[in-house]
């Protein structure tokens, strides 16, 4: 019985490492705190660790507690300049949307969602050229947008409150978002949508903690994902509760709606990645490792994590790469996982 599980143990231990500190690190987007690529080594991090991608924040002439990156367009230029200067191709990710959520406030306001949609699709193709011209010329080449969720809850706190949403039929949701993608990639500017499965039928915020959509949730919600599934490059998973799709995970951690549902049944081929893991909703509920190893073993290809909360906190591909190769030599996570997410990566990456 010994020999077997000494046996069993180095088996594992080799085939953990089969796979590379490189191909673990691909997996990762991460905020960091700081103007430089010099600041907390991210630049290291990108070029030497192989960390797959970042998110950045624009510096807050008020807030002290939000990741701060840059103040001015020539500030972020220099920013994403030296952190590709080293032949790597980090994706360098922002949440611009338009209204609330716009990351970047440089020279343009751009309308939020709901704005958009009463303006017609030739005036959203112009607003929408215009933001992808601005981020492909600041460096950026990851859009963490556009918002697919339909506005079923007038009620939704983070969603329709805030017109994040096209609209309640998912055809104009569709219409706006294609729009939005195809001015995206006119300026070679990848894109995201979200917030897998649905978060407009919603009442909470997954930021401050459990949201359970069980009763409030429609199968319409996924008409955006069928429709818009060899459009978009990315889909972003939400970590809201649905006991019709998965009774023990959240959405964001469930292998059954994200292999099952959003890979098997729609039918999408490209990149998933993770809302922030350090979420309230999931953070409060799991530690760090089960994040990671329910996220890998769920199908999510980039785990997210913004660093935006503490900076005292901050998880670093330092701790990451650990905590990976620890789940492999355990068996807790496959090592063909982390190679199947890296062949999705390394595509996605080569559009660029």
């Amino acid at each position: 019985m010994k020999k077997t599980v000494l046996i069993s143990a180095i088996f594992s231990t080799i085939l953990s490492a089969q796979v590379s500190d490189k191909e673990i690190a691909n997996m990762f987007m991460l905020g960091f705190y700081g103007t430089s690529s010099n600041d907390k080594s991210i630049k290291k991090d990108i070029c030497q660790k192989g960390l797959g991608g970042v998110i950045v924040f624009q510096k807050s002439p008020v807030s002290k507690a939000a990741v701060k990156n840059f103040s001015s367009a020539s500030s972020l230029i220099k920013l994403t300049s030296d952190l590709k200067s080293c032949g790597a191709k980090p994706l360098i990710a922002v949440d611009q949307e338009g209204g609330f959520v716009q990351r970047i406030k440089l020279t343009s306001k751009y309308p939020k969602a709901s704005q958009v949609a009463k303006m017609g699709i030739n005036r959203a193709k112009s607003i929408y050229l215009q933001m992808g011209r601005e981020l492909r010329n600041l460096g950026i080449n990851l859009n963490l947008a556009p918002v697919v969720d339909l506005a079923i809850n007038p009620n939704n706190m983070v969603i329709v409150k805030w017109g994040r949403s096209y609209g309640k039929k998912a055809s104009d949701v569709v219409n706006y978002a294609r729009t939005f993608i195809n001015a995206m990639h006119a300026n070679g500017v990848l894109t995201s949508i979200k917030h897998f499965p649905g978060h407009g039928s919603s009442f909470g915020d997954t930021h401050k903690g459990f949201v359970d959509v069980t009763n409030l949730w429609s199968e319409t919600e996924l008409q955006p994902y069928y429709a818009l599934k060899n459009n978009t490059d990315t889909v972003m998973v939400a970590h809201i509760f649905n006991k019709r799709l998965d009774a023990s995970y959240p959405a964001s951690l469930s292998r059954k709606t994200i292999s099952q549902l959003l890979r098997n049944k729609i039918g999408f081929k490209g990149v998933v990645i993770t809302d922030d893991l350090q979420m309230g909703a999931i953070a409060k509920h799991y530690s760090l490792a089960n994040r990671i190893a329910l996220a890998i073993n769920a199908g999510d290809d980039i785990l997210l994590f913004a660093n935006q909360v503490n900076p005292k906190n901050v998880i670093s591909i330092k701790q990451l790469i650990p905590i990976v190769r620890n789940l492999l030599q355990r068996g807790a996570v496959r090592e063909e996982s982390i190679k199947a997410a890296n062949r999705r990566i390394n595509a996605l990456k080569a559009k660029l």
